[in-house]
């Protein structure tokens, strides 16, 4: 069997470099249109850990859309945006956050597009990008680079397979630990109920936090 080798071919991928990468993906998507402008972010908090999508596009929008001030990671940014696009849309497309992903079409059932805005889990498929001027959000990628603990726990007890859920849960977890540094199991599950696993891992979410929490 072929070895593994990385995106440079400098050597094989381990399964933990493999898993914490499925967490968190920073990229990019570009916009259709010709008339699309780039997006630059106007700043970004001191000391910030949080690296800037390398392409930060965005659509053209009609006259009953408006620029919105989000902060997203610690980084500030100017988003023009239309009534209807949902902030899922927004974070993906526009600002090329592709850990928050669209398990259920937009339904709202699944969690696993769940960002913070203000410290709050919310699905951004269900939360409209125009009414977040102002607020603050913050997605896996955030987490990543500020909760590196958490994402060592997922990472250790094995909460994916897939992956493809596993942001949504632990944006999740993240806000349960900052409302209460030390859940018990019952705490994990209530907070955890939201979100759908299609792969099943849902005991190895609990070990994951609670070991996050003890390390916190």
């Amino acid at each position: 069997m072929p070895e593994e080798k990385t995106k440079d071919g400098l050597g094989p991928i381990s399964r933990r470099e493999f898993a914490v990468g499925s967490v968190a993906i920073l990229g990019a998507s570009s916009a259709s249109g010709q008339n699309a402008k780039t997006i630059v972010p106007v700043a970004a908090k001191a000391g910030a850990q949080t690296a800037v999508p390398p392409k930060l596009t965005t659509r053209p929008v009609s006259p009953a859309g408006k620029t919105i001030k989000i902060t997203v990671n610690t980084w500030k940014y100017e988003v023009p945006v239309e009534p209807e696009w949902p902030l899922r849309d927004v974070l993906r497309e526009q600002l090329g956050l592709l850990s928050i992903k669209d398990m259920c079409n937009g339904y709202g059932a699944c969690g696993s597009c769940t960002v913070l805005v203000n410290g709050r889990p919310v699905l951004s498929c269900m939360t409209l990008a125009i009414e977040c001027d102002g607020v603050k959000i913050e997605t896996a990628e955030g987490v990543a680079a500020a909760n590196p603990q958490l994402i060592e726990a997922y990472v250790l007890n094995h909460c994916m397979q897939c992956g493809y859920c596993t942001p949504g849960f632990v944006v999740t977890a993240k806000a349960l630990l900052d409302h209460k540094p030390h859940p018990n199991e019952q705490d994990i599950r209530d907070a955890l109920g939201g979100n759908i696993c299609r792969c099943g891992t849902y005991p190895q979410h609990i070990l994951a936090v609670l070991e996050a929490s003890a390390t916190a």
